[in-house]
């Protein structure tokens, strides 16, 4: 015998405009429930994880040169994201990226805290080559991707995205996918359309991990969505929108934090 907790109401996708604009999305995420590769920082692997089985996703994450191309062959997306980048994941990202181009599964690219890194910049700007569905970064991380910039502090950005919005389109002609750039409004663009997303709360940045979350929610969507901005798209309005009903929720980022996975799941859930 199984039981189920109540849901809380969320916004719905009918009412919303900019959830109706990617309901689509949402709706077919959650009927697939994709398989995502995670490489991502240790720091924030328990949220990634979470926060994709919340939206409806599923999260695997191994990043060992002898393990994670062969796991990657059963996946249905994948996502890099270089925070804390390991001397196993610095060894073993190029050979999952190529085992994803190989196999048609398309990735998205999280330039986590390049610029003066020494490691994570060049392999980085490498990774281009491989034609990532998404890059998704902050303003300083999407500059110095095309060496405009020394990038920000850690992972916080000292730009906006306003700013990146010619490296953000080089980035879009070396790599020929999209590319969405996180800020108080984000920005998402590919070659042909451009979109701003003014939603979300300062709330997401007081919470470790919300961005590694994001790329790994963009990295769900790109297997479902017709291409790489709408996946960029539909998963920073998702973000967003839940952010805004966690923050409405919640009394600090400890409880926001909380809030912030039911709110994921809440978001143009049936019956909202």
């Amino acid at each position: 015998m199984t039981s189920s907790l109540p849901t809380r109401p969320g916004p719905d996708l009918a009412h919303d405009p900019d959830l109706a604009a990617v309901a689509p999305v949402i709706r077919a995420l959650r009927e697939r429930a994709p398989l995502v590769h995670c490489i991502t920082a240790t720091v924030s692997m328990e949220i990634v994880a979470n926060g994709l089985l919340a939206a409806g996703a599923r999260p695997m994450m191994t990043e060992t040169l002898a393990e994670a191309p062969v796991v990657t062959t059963v996946a249905d997306a994948l996502a890099v994201n270089l925070g804390t980048l390991s001397t196993d994941a610095m060894e073993g990202i190029p050979a999952v990226v190529e085992v994803a181009v190989r196999d048609g599964r398309p990735w998205v690219l999280d330039p986590t805290a390049i610029g003066l890194a020494p490691v994570r910049t060049p392999l980085a700007r490498g990774l281009l080559d491989s034609r990532p569905a998404v890059v998704r970064g902050n303003a300083s991380e999407v500059l110095a991707l095309v060496g405009s910039g020394a990038g920000g502090r850690g992972a916080d950005s000292l730009a906006v995205p306003e700013s990146a919005e010619a490296a953000a389109r080089e980035v879009v002609r070396k790599s020929g996918g999209a590319v969405a750039v996180s800020g108080e409004t984000d920005l998402v663009l590919d070659a042909g359309r451009r979109a701003l997303v003014a939603r979300g709360t300062s709330q997401l940045t007081r919470v470790t991990g919300t961005g590694c979350l994001l790329g790994a929610l963009t990295a769900a969507c790109s297997v479902v969505a017709e291409d790489g901005f709408e996946a960029a798209l539909a998963a920073t309005v998702w973000m967003n929108v839940a952010g805004e009903l966690a923050a409405e929720r919640a009394a600090g980022p400890g409880s926001f934090r909380m809030e912030l996975l039911d709110a994921l799941d809440a978001v143009g859930a049936e019956g909202s």
